[in-house]
């Protein structure tokens, strides 16, 4: 057993034990949130979005980049929904499985589904008519 294949079994056994503390940990913070609500401790963020909304402050900057980036990722991509659409695939379902299959995650680093593909399509539509 080479001084590699030692370190590799002190790194695999590493992972092992925090991946247990990551379990434990959540596990207690699960407990720990839901004694605090059995004891009626209000969760949350007193100050969320609706508070913000509320107060006028609701994040127009932030909304408006999300936007943008979004519209740029939905650009980025036409070239592909094109090419698929051209290829036959036009069902939501059969557009997401190709997506999926190319290896080209969701704007979030996701799995594609019919709904994230329709949301897609909706973006480039709205982009479309505006240029």
């Amino acid at each position: 057993m080479g001084s590699s294949s030692a370190n590799d079994l002190t790194v695999g056994i590493m992972a092992l034990v925090a991946q247990q503390e990551r379990e434990a940990i959540s596990r207690r913070t699960r407990e720990s949130l839901a004694a605090a609500k059995a004891r009626g401790v209000k969760l949350g963020n007193p100050n969320g979005a609706a508070a913000l909304r509320r107060a006028g402050k609701g994040g127009t900057a932030l909304q408006q980049a999300v936007r943008r980036n979004a519209d740029a990722f939905a650009e980025d991509l036409l070239d592909v929904i094109i090419a698929i659409r051209a290829e036959g695939h036009t069902p939501l379902r059969a557009m997401a499985e190709q997506l999926n299959i190319r290896g080209i995650r969701a704007r979030r680093g996701g799995r594609w589904h019919v709904s994230t593909v329709r949301n897609l399509l909706i973006r480039i539509e709205r982009l479309e008519q505006t240029t």
